[in-house]
């Protein structure tokens, strides 16, 4: 059963159980709860891309990053309808829309609506990030279908001012409590890598497990150093501390999709492995994600037939829409 309660101390202390006793604990959780031999393919396309006002540390779209990223504007909807057909193609599960913006603006709805109403006609889970969203807004897209919102927490509440100046912590709070309200499922995790402690990352990992419901999607994401962004020279993250952090967050939110998500590029096969094994279910699946290099489709298939991984089916473990059920 999902907790709620978890203490400080309690993450801590599962934290710093020995590497493999963490993992074998994490392992068995997951077979508890999802098909261990099953990884959720998903692919992200950048819907609308650069030129975003927010300020965040990482980011190659900030307005107010120097990294060269030219401001478009958002694509033609029968573009974005064209991607999640190809994606589909190519074996993905779950399709995620991402635009580079603080918040949609209302002229922009009746798109992102088309966009997912589409997108989920074709059999596909459908997700978007547009960062901040009004209880309206969310209404909106949930009336048109979308599955999933992501809007991660990053880090700490602590750490985040370090990060981020142009938004708070609350406000990324104020959004998820706007999507669950509007009876959507919550994509939400953070990144590591961005010069937080130990401590911040169990702090986030507490913040996670506080909301009710807990996230359904938790993605965890390295951060992949940009050129003209003020965390250009920040320091891989170890290996270890990060399959640590994926066993902890399976032990503490076994229901949800830990999605292994930027940097995997950066990640050996062996490393992967892992974080399979250790509680990791779901994936970016496709050669870029939003701006940064992803691994590759073939790569991505190779090492999943070669550890007896195979893809998961849409709709698994969500209700299928009366449409899709109507057609068969």
């Amino acid at each position: 059963m999902t907790r709620n309660d978890w203490t400080r101390a309690e993450i801590a202390e599962l934290f710093d159980l020995p590497f493999t006793e963490l993992v074998f604990r994490a392992a068995d959780v997951h077979r508890h709860h999802h098909a261990a031999g099953e990884v959720q393919l998903c692919t992200l396309l950048s819907i609308k891309t650069g030129g975003c006002p927010e300020d965040c540390g990482y980011c190659s779209q900030s307005a107010h990053a120097d990294t060269g990223l030219k401001a478009e504007k958002l694509m033609d909807a029968d573009a974005v309808i064209a991607a999640a057909r190809e994606a589909k193609a190519h074996g993905s599960q779950r399709f995620c829309m991402g635009a580079a913006w603080r918040e949609p603006k209302e002229r922009d709805m009746p798109a992102l609506c088309q966009m997912v109403g589409e997108v989920k006609a074709m059999g596909l889970e459908t997700c978007m990030t547009l960062g901040m969203l009004t209880g309206d807004q969310a209404r909106a897209l949930k009336d048109a279908g979308l599955d999933y919102y992501n809007h991660n927490i990053d880090t700490s509440p602590e750490h985040y001012p370090n990060i981020v100046t142009t938004h708070t912590f609350q406000d990324r709070l104020n959004t998820i409590q706007a999507v669950q309200g509007a009876g959507m499922d919550v994509c939400c995790g953070g990144i590591i890598g961005l010069g937080e402690t130990v401590d911040d990352r169990l702090k986030m990992l507490e913040v996670l497990t506080n909301f009710d419901p807990p996230p359904e999607s938790v993605p965890i994401n390295c951060l992949v150093p940009i050129d003209g962004t003020p965390l250009a020279g920040a320091k891989p993250v170890d290996t270890f501390e990060l399959v640590r952090l994926i066993a902890t967050t399976r032990i503490m939110l076994p229901k949800a999709k830990i999605r292994l998500s930027a940097g995997r590029s950066h990640l050996s096969r062996e490393a992967q492995a892992l974080c399979y094994f250790a509680g990791a279910n779901s994936i970016f699946y496709g050669d870029k994600l939003l701006t940064t290099p992803n691994a590759g489709t073939n790569e991505d298939i190779q090492l999943l037939d070669q550890l007896g991984l195979r893809p998961q089916a849409p709709y698994s473990d969500l209700p299928r829409p009366e449409s899709l059920t109507a057609a068969e």
